[in-house]
């Protein structure tokens, strides 16, 4: 069925097994909410809001820069300059996911629905913040971060300030993870005029920056375990993601940027995956 196959070239598209960037943190802003595991319910609908949202966002992103993909010689493949999937069917599949997102948010609490609006706003418009400004990565960043808020806020029905440390965590994160991705574009964003760091730096200074940004989110994440009163697993957690980070900046240089990829895609994954496992090992093992 056309329908079928469209659906499949989509999910491909948006990279949908990578939900498992965020989802870990949004989890770690549950289990800080619920001091320990939230409901079943709460635990679904966060999971299906976190899902639902990114998958909006990122098809939306391919809309948005559909023009920009077409004649960037990396991008050139993707479905929509390639012609595999058509705008009218990506742009229904960006509104049913943000049906979905604010279906899920309504199932949570009250003060999540009427946030909804906010939240999509924030990581749909992300999309055009290179056109303006060099710092569009802390805004994919912040898109992505206020996952573990959002999380927060689906439990206890209100926000804790001490929760955006780990909204700053994710922030730093993915704004470093960006910086490095963006290295790849380095000479198209600046025939294209796009804003980048690496544009305004140069590779070199750019991976500094990275290396600024993720020193940051250690510096935050370690500031989480002491505001919530954390233990030793949790620091040990902050530890193995320094290890993690050092490897994968390690796999790059402004020389060689060939294993790009495999930092980006594999590594990322596993950080946020290792982290929730340590944060959760300790809220659970204290109770």
């Amino acid at each position: 069925m056309p329908i079928l196959h469209n659906l499949r070239v989509t999910l491909e598209m948006i990279k949908w097994e990578h939900s498992v960037f965020a989802l870990p943190f949004a989890l770690c802003g549950a289990m800080l909410a619920a001091n320990g595991l939230p409901s079943i319910h709460q635990l679904g609908w966060i999971i299906v809001a976190m899902v639902s949202a990114r998958s909006a966002a990122m098809a939306f992103n391919r809309l948005a820069d559909a023009t920009i993909d077409a004649v960037n010689p990396r991008t050139q493949t993707r479905a929509l300059p390639a012609g595999t999937l058509t705008p009218a069917f990506v742009t229904t599949f960006v509104v049913i996911s943000s049906a979905v997102f604010v279906l899920a948010a309504s199932q949570l609490n009250r003060v999540t629905l009427a946030l909804s609006p906010v939240a999509l706003a924030i990581v749909l418009l992300y999309s055009y913040s290179k056109r303006f400004t060099r710092w569009s990565h802390l805004m994919l960043g912040f898109a992505l971060g206020i996952a573990p808020a959002a999380a927060w806020i689906a439990v206890r029905g209100s926000l804790d300030p001490r929760i955006l440390v780990l909204t700053a965590a994710v922030t730093f994160w993915v704004g470093g993870f960006d910086v490095l991705y963006a290295c790849q574009d380095y000479e198209f964003d600046q025939r294209a005029g796009l804003h980048s760091v690496p544009r305004y730096v140069g590779i070199r200074r750019a991976l500094l920056t990275s290396r600024l940004f993720h020193m940051l989110m250690l510096l935050l994440l370690i500031s989480l375990v002491i505001v919530f009163g954390l233990g030793k697993f949790a620091m040990a957690g902050v530890l193995v993601v320094a290890m993690l980070l050092a490897y994968e900046h390690s796999l790059v240089s402004a020389d060689d940027l060939s294993k790009l990829n495999a930092a980006f895609f594999t590594m990322n994954g596993v950080i946020s995956v290792v982290f929730f496992f340590f944060l959760a090992g300790d809220l659970l093992l204290r109770r």
